[in-house]
């Protein structure tokens, strides 16, 4: 069981560790200081959840809803697009990017529902916990779930340290042009990621 857990727990760690919509939202949100404890809980609880369905229906669901697929795809895409292009467009406007930093700050209601969107939006977050976790966790039966615990703690553990380990950065984006490569960065995955669902076969 002990050898299910920890196989689980570097599996999630490895896959989270490519920066992703998730990432790159937490990154940001934990550099400006804004909602950080109820963001990293939101996005490890959700990864936890995601995982759990993986490891106890993966198969039975995309026998049952066949059409889930190209829905996640395409919408998916169109909503990493225009993510991407508002942070391109904070990177153009500069100012705006600094604002956000300093006294003006997204309320935790939007901020919530933006860190929702960008996880269950994104069908890289579905092949990831409920396909190729859920998948994997076939391998260590009768302790499979022992693998989904070991899994979803690793996905807390990250946010975690990725939500407040942030906040070190926070000297490097006093700096105006900072903002604008952070929000450049961010439009660039974002656009990376709506493509390869585009483009996928």
């Amino acid at each position: 069981m002990t050898t299910a857990v920890f196989a689980g727990f570097y599996l999630s760690f490895s896959l989270i560790l490519a920066i992703g919509a998730q990432n790159a939202f937490i990154l940001r949100q934990g550099v400006r200081r804004m909602h950080v404890l109820p963001l990293v809980i939101t996005c490890g609880l959700s990864d936890a959840i995601l995982i759990v369905i993986g490891v106890s229906s993966f198969g039975v669901i995309s026998e049952v809803m066949p059409w889930i697929s190209p829905i996640l795809r395409f919408g998916g895409a169109a909503f990493l697009f225009f993510y991407g292009l508002r942070s391109f467009w904070a990177a153009w406007k500069g100012g705006e990017a600094l604002e956000a930093a300093g006294d003006t700050e997204q309320s935790l209601r939007a901020a919530i529902l933006t860190c929702l969107a960008l996880t269950f939006l994104n069908p890289h977050v579905y092949l990831d916990t409920v396909v190729l976790i859920g998948t994997i966790s076939t391998q260590y039966d009768p302790h499979r779930f022992a693998f989904g615990v070991g899994a979803a703690t690793a996905s807390i553990v990250f946010f975690f340290l990725l939500g407040f380990g942030a906040r070190s950065l926070a000297p490097f984006f006093a700096r105006p042009n900072a903002w604008r490569f952070l929000d450049v960065l961010v439009g660039g995955v974002m656009w990376a990621l709506a493509a390869k669902l585009v483009l996928m076969p």
